[in-house]
């Protein structure tokens, strides 16, 4: 197996004109998985034939309250007729078109519960493999502080939510890979910021 990877400017870079990006196509299988000038793509390949993509190309994002006992988090069971129906989740959603994964972070976070973020941080990022399509699909992932627990306004995705305290709601989502992260959260948020990584990890 051999892995490809480029961007559009690391073509553009190589001195790759349109005709030259074509011929990449044609030999390796190399194709764009994103609009925007960096989009990273990486194929797998064996003997021609695509093995996986890896793409990046959605976000979750953890809404915590902190309050004077504990924090908050805000869980989100799937609705009837959705993936994974009744499963409890966080934020979750794809980067759209030209956006940046922070810019997909408070949309979807505005269309899945209308609430408005004080803070934001960017914590890391996890990878899972969509069978379906054959593409290894990279989340990044994000916590969103909220001033109060006030309740959502719930998109079609989901019917019901709570704001659980948050050992509570780690154990409630399904997934382990969130699990992990809401402790990379708490371990590296649990004294009110970032501390020294404050200029790296905060958004906004």
């Amino acid at each position: 197996n051999e892995a490809i990877s480029a961007s559009r400017a690391d073509l553009a870079n190589q001195g790759h004109d349109s005709e030259g990006v074509a011929t990449l196509v044609r030999e390796h299988g190399i194709r764009y998985c994103g609009a925007r000038e960096h989009d990273l793509v990486l194929l797998i390949h064996s003997k021609g034939a695509i093995m996986a993509e890896i793409r990046v190309g959605v976000v979750d994002v953890y809404l915590i309250s902190p309050q004077p006992d504990d924090w908050r988090l805000l869980v989100l069971r799937r609705a009837s007729g959705t993936r994974c129906t009744g499963a409890w989740e966080g934020v979750h959603g794809r980067i759209e078109g030209a956006e940046s994964p922070e810019r997909a972070a408070l949309r979807e976070t505005s269309e899945e519960t209308g609430l408005v973020v004080s803070r934001l941080y960017n914590v890391c990022c996890q990878s899972f493999y969509l069978h379906a399509a054959g593409v290894v699909q990279v989340a990044v992932v994000f916590a969103a502080f909220v001033d109060a627990p006030m309740e959502p306004t719930l998109g079609p995705e989901h019917d019901a939510f709570e704001w659980l305290p948050f050992e509570r709601g780690l154990e409630r989502v399904i997934w382990p890979r969130s699990r992990h992260a809401l402790r990379d959260i708490r371990t590296l948020l649990g004294s009110g910021d970032a501390g020294p990584a404050e200029d790296v990890m905060r958004v906004r």
